[in-house]
């Protein structure tokens, strides 16, 4: 078992350290901070908690925050809204340390003690949640809800970061993840990287920046439905080689696959550079 330890972010709030990953779980400007503005606001759940239900698709779960922001969200608007919850997550010590080392106290009552159940038992079903946690690898796991039929008012794109975890940014996978979206839905993602907006353009969704939290890349809000157009500046980015997106037809390539397959790609293509891009609008070749 993997000894997390809480690590302090900015804004007082703690997450993890994945050594699988080499990568924190979350922005070191604040946790709670980027579930809030990442997630939460440019999902707009406070004016969807206005229905009698609300459906949302957690993607990698992790410590729980991005679903505890929603819950409180929702339910500070309607406390007698039901909410149709399911969350992927891969490895299920992750959510049971956050709670071990009880940081999702900060949430309202009674998020935290759901919470807690959900990652003892996987599931809860009450008047206002029904929720399920499915274990295993997302490219599996999103297909079963898909045929499920399961439809979400918000989705949380949230796995480790495109270098670190392409097997979550890749065209096919997205495909299944906006197979879950409602027609007026919203997915919100950190991201802002080329390739990612790209893969969700080939899923069929439109696509705008969300404000950054704490530094200056936005993240990326994606629906079927109309959004603010991307600035001239961004769509140039999805003009170049960084935007070629990650592939994997079988869904079952590791990492290292699809790395070398995009690699390969963007080698052999007639695509402006990133570094050319960077040059006509900062004047200078940042890397």
């Amino acid at each position: 078992m993997v000894n997390f330890q809480p690590q302090l972010t900015a804004d007082g709030s703690f997450t993890f350290f994945s050594a699988e990953f080499d990568e924190a779980f979350h922005s070191r400007q604040g946790a709670r901070l980027e579930a809030e503005q990442k997630f939460i606001q440019p999902t707009q759940l406070a004016l969807k908690a206005q229905q009698p239900t609300v459906s949302i698709l957690d993607v990698c779960y992790g410590l729980g925050y991005n679903t505890a922001a929603a819950l409180e969200t929702i339910w500070a608007v309607n406390p007698a809204c039901q909410v149709e919850w399911v969350g992927l997550e891969l490895n299920p010590e992750v959510p049971k340390a956050a709670i071990a080392h009880n940081l999702l106290a900060g949430w309202a009552d009674p998020i935290p003690q759901l919470l807690n159940a959900i990652a003892a038992d996987l599931k809860w079903k009450s008047d206002r949640l029904h929720a399920q946690l499915l274990l295993g690898d997302a490219r599996q796991t999103i297909q079963r809800i898909r045929q499920a039929g399961f439809r979400a008012d918000a989705i949380f794109l949230d796995p480790f970061s495109p270098p670190h975890c392409p097997q979550l940014w890749t065209v096919e996978f997205l495909a299944h993840v906006a197979g879950c979206l409602k027609p007026d839905g919203k997915l919100a993602t950190y991201s802002c990287a080329a390739a990612v907006r790209t893969a969700l353009v080939e899923s069929g969704l439109q696509i705008s920046s969300t404000p950054g939290v704490g530094r200056r890349s936005p993240g990326t809000l994606a629906s079927f439905a109309p959004l603010p157009t991307l600035s001239v500046q961004d769509r140039e980015h999805l003009l170049t080689r960084a935007a070629i997106p990650y592939r994997d037809p079988t869904l079952t390539a590791t990492a290292s696959e699809i790395l070398q397959q995009r690699q390969i790609e963007q080698q052999t293509c007639s695509l402006e550079s990133t570094s050319q891009w960077k040059k006509r609008w900062w004047g200078k070749d940042e890397q």
